[in-house]
């Protein structure tokens, strides 16, 4: 579960400093950039949420 909030913060700085640049600089790969870590964020949030819940019904 450490690794969850260690990772999901350096998730939202990454988000948040994607938006940043973006609005300092106007160049969307900023942006292309933050979206991207959204998505695989995403993606690693549900594969973890996934295998706790098969571990779960394995253990019922």
């Amino acid at each position: 579960m450490l690794l969850l909030r260690v990772v999901g913060v350096l998730v939202a700085i990454t988000i948040g400093a994607g938006i940043v640049a973006f609005l300092f600089t106007q160049d969307r790969r900023y942006l292309h950039v933050s979206w991207q870590v959204t998505k695989y964020a995403a993606v690693f949030v549900l594969l973890v949420l996934a295998l706790m819940f098969l571990e779960r019904v394995i253990v019922l």
